[in-house]
């Protein structure tokens, strides 16, 4: 069963879902004049600016949103997954990350630019909003919106809950020693204290955590960089040569570098699933163009900054020619190697945060696509049954629930691409008006001006 499952995984996860996921960034990115390259600095701002504007409406900030999306995007991929490219693809898949994450940030902007502008007041004075919103009262495709709805609940119990917590309870065992049941115990508990509090705990924790954590681990790995910084000009230019040569793959497989690269720089950041719309929708602003900005700097810091640090690190150290070690191992091994005894314990505490944070992320994602679905009623009974998936998930063996969350998590993708690329005109249209309006913004509220 679980070889029937990785076969139909690598089918979902194939060249045609990859071609689509990243041919849509580049037709966004043209439909939008390169706009994450020139507003990114003025994104940055928005997102990390104090200056929020709390009458308009929404449920959580600018920064919670953002830290919400961050909190599910960042986690065991920026690791393991990083890894797992190095090593199937060579030193060159780390350029084809950040070459899918520059294209990405264009998805990531138009996704959450349709989240705010179709998101609805719920039953329970909440905003909702996502792929499953925009695709029904955009489109008025209910089939299709319900297809997405169905598959992110689904998702969420895997790549969300049960291997985060898996990774966590065999990162604690290894490192420390701790039985998994009572990771288990813990996990389970600090889960429930936040998530049962619904959108406005889970952003007030990632708010705290996900700063906390990518910052902890980007120090840690710029202090390894920096301590062998002879060697960064030779590992750059290794990077961007492998990108094109595959030498460093066994007869040049130029085509394995792309794929392995384009695949986990998806799959750290991802963009074009249709999650991150998701918390996006709840974020007070006065307009879609302005939380749109700050959604695209998620894919900017979780691939561009912490995946590279992954990256850089990796290939510096060489040993992802070693293939006895594979995943987070290797990671953990490379910056132990690097840093002899604190560079193991940065991938260690790092992996434990980035997991956590991803439990958090995703069950606000699941639980909006199954309010969707079966109504409001329905949200704490998802909650809870959410919750209790984290600890089965750090006690039980996971082969079979990883291949089913990639395979899901794949199919999520579908439905949201078909629906940003037929409501593209709607982005740019958007996007027009919120210029629009920032040149009849008061020039004494600087905080509100971008320059285009």
């Amino acid at each position: 069963m679980e070889k029937f499952l990785s076969a139909i995984s690598d089918i979902v996860w194939g060249p045609p879902l990859l071609v689509l996921l990243v041919g849509t960034g580049i037709y966004l990115t043209f439909r939008l004049s390169f706009l994450q390259f020139t507003e990114l600095p003025h994104a940055l701002k928005l997102a990390f600016s104090k200056n929020q504007d709390s009458s308009s409406k929404g449920d959580i900030s600018h920064f919670q949103s953002l830290m919400t999306a961050l909190a599910a995007t960042i986690g065991t991929g920026n690791i393991a997954g990083v890894a797992t490219a190095v090593v199937a693809g060579g030193p060159g898949a780390v350029f084809w990350m950040w070459i899918t994450a520059i294209f990405g940030m264009a998805t990531k902007y138009a996704e959450a630019i349709l989240a705010v502008k179709y998101r609805i007041t719920g039953e329970n004075g909440q905003m909702s909003g996502g792929p499953m919103y925009y695709i029904e009262r955009g489109l008025g495709w209910k089939w299709l919106a319900v297809c997405f709805a169905f598959l992110g609940s689904l998702a969420a119990f895997g790549i969300g809950s049960s291997v985060q917590s898996n990774s966590v309870a065999s990162s604690v065992q290894a490192s420390f020693g701790v039985s998994p049941w009572i990771t288990a115990t813990i996990l389970t508990a600090i889960t429930a204290l936040v998530i049962l509090g619904g959108i406005k705990s889970i952003g007030r924790a990632a708010s705290f955590i996900v700063p906390f954590m990518a910052i902890f681990y980007v120090l840690g790995g710029l202090v390894i960089i920096f301590m062998h910084i002879d060697r960064v000009p030779a590992t750059i230019g290794l990077i961007f040569t492998d990108a094109f040569t595959g030498q460093a793959m066994a007869g040049g497989a130029i085509g394995t570098v792309i794929r392995y690269g384009v695949a986990r720089g998806v799959f750290s950041n991802e963009a074009g699933m249709g999650s991150a719309p998701i918390a996006a929708a709840a974020a007070k602003t006065d307009h879609p163009g302005r939380q749109a900005l700050v959604s695209m700097t998620g894919t900017f810091l979780d691939t561009i900054v912490v995946c590279s640090i992954t990256g850089i690190a990796l290939v510096m150290s060489g040993l992802y020619t070693d293939k006895k070690l594979e995943g987070a191992a290797l990671t953990t091994e490379a910056f132990n190697h690097m840093l002899p005894g604190p560079g193991g314990w940065i991938v260690t505490i790092g992996l434990i945060f980035f997991a956590y944070s991803t439990v958090l992320g995703w069950s606000y994602y699941g639980e909006k696509c199954f309010e969707y679905l079966f109504g409001n009623k329905s949200v704490m009974g998802y909650r809870i049954v959410y919750t209790a998936s984290v600890f089965l998930g750090a006690v039980a063996n996971l082969g079979l629930v990883w291949s089913i969350a990639d395979i899901f998590n794949g199919l999520m993708a579908l439905p949201n691409l078909i629906g940003l690329l037929a409501l593209s005109g709607v982005v740019v249209a958007e996007t027009r008006h919120y210029r629009k309006h920032l040149k009849h913004t008061s020039p004494n509220n600087p905080s509100s001006r971008v320059e285009v």
